[in-house]
């Protein structure tokens, strides 16, 4: 068996955007922009300044169209620009950002991605998130091989508002859960063995820097803290994502978040890595990993995220439709053991007691 494994490459500091004239003139010359609306008015003017003395020209800054779905992308297709364009540069969190990856491995041109907000790893990932156009998860799109090159801008992430880097955390919680769970028992070629591994460093820098980062993000400072937790959310789980097989990338924590999206609410009022956030929390009881969801459990306190179905407005009434859509999911495919919709709505039920009594201890 012979098998390709491309890694991501990162630039990272305040002022990394200075690194564009020396890494991406060899890619051609005409860049097209394409990325939130906020997050192109935040980066723009650096993006313009950076390419200014050198052989760039950005043609255009075009909105992406607001959610990573199909649709989009083929409203993005038509604009000339794009095709034009020798390059694309994706700015913005997530949604924007695997948009932008779906219409690039669609046209087979580079992409450079600049995460304006560190809410989680697809600036450096291969893997793209798709909704429908009603913002429900439709299904993974998976590229080839991950952007070219990601910029990580710290202090553009400092100033952004501090709940996309809480949800960031969240979500990059996940990854040593999920992968080392779903992994488990399993024979690992070298890829997916050092996917693993790397996964299991993703945790303790969370927990140990994340409530500074918090407050450093709140001041808008570009601390050691937030890097390091900018870091692990979008580059060290990056990796785990770009390593491994996609059966040991995600499972039971995203099962319950693309479950959890069936509920307005939640498209609504709560975004992606906080709702994963929870679903490590279920993962850990359902695994009866009772030691680390003790752990867990106080973090996530500690700064806020979920641990109740209040947290999230859902309802024990609403749970029928969220377990259907979670168990129904490819993440609890490749697990250790089935995973049942009764053992789903037990681990939620379970949480509620857990989440009572340590509330009641207070």
């Amino acid at each position: 068996m012979s098998y390709s494994v491309f890694l991501p490459s990162y630039s990272i500091g305040t002022d990394v955007y200075d690194k564009i004239k020396e890494l991406c003139p060899s890619y051609g010359k005409t860049v097209v922009v394409i990325g939130g609306k906020t997050a192109m008015e935040k980066a723009k003017e650096k993006i313009k300044t950076a390419v200014k003395d050198s052989t760039l020209e950005i043609l255009d800054f075009i909105w992406y169209g607001g959610d990573s779905s199909f649709e989009n992308v083929e409203m993005l297709k038509e604009n000339p620009l794009a095709h034009k364009a020798d390059m694309i540069f994706a700015v913005g969190g997530g949604r924007a950002i695997d948009t932008c990856k779906v219409l690039a491995h669609h046209l087979n041109k580079p992409i450079f991605t600049f995460p304006t907000i560190a809410s989680n790893c697809a600036p450096c990932t291969s893997v793209c998130v798709m909704y429908d156009n009603k913002g429900v998860f439709k299904e993974l799109y998976f590229r080839d091989k991950p952007a070219n090159h990601t910029f990580i801008c710290t202090q553009i992430i400092a100033e952004a508002p501090k709940v996309f880097l809480w949800a960031g955390i969240g979500d990059a919680l996940s990854k040593k859960y999920e992968c080392t769970f779903s992994s488990r028992n399993d024979e690992l070629e070298h890829f997916n063995a050092l996917g693993v591994q790397i996964s299991k460093i993703c945790t303790e820098p969370l927990l140990k820097n994340g409530k500074k980062a918090l407050e450093d993000c709140k001041a808008n400072i570009a601390s050691y803290e937030l890097e390091q937790v900018a870091l692990d959310i979008i580059i060290s789980t990056g990796l785990v994502s770009n390593l491994v097989i996609n059966d040991y990338n995600s499972c039971l924590a995203h099962s319950i978040y693309y479950g959890m999206t069936v509920l307005k609410q939640i498209e609504k009022n709560h975004l992606h890595g906080e709702v994963v956030a929870y679903g490590v929390l279920v993962l850990l009881l359902c695994d009866k990993q009772f030691d680390e969801l003790d752990k867990v459990y106080k973090f996530c306190r500690s700064v806020g995220l979920p641990t109740r179905l209040a947290d999230l407005e859902v309802t024990k009434e609403e749970l029928e439709p969220v377990i259907n859509k979670a168990s129904q999911t490819g993440d609890i495919v490749h697990v250790p053991y089935e995973i049942t919709y009764k053992m789903i709505e037990d681990s939620i039920l379970e949480l509620e007691k857990y989440d009572y009594k340590y509330t009641k201890a207070l």
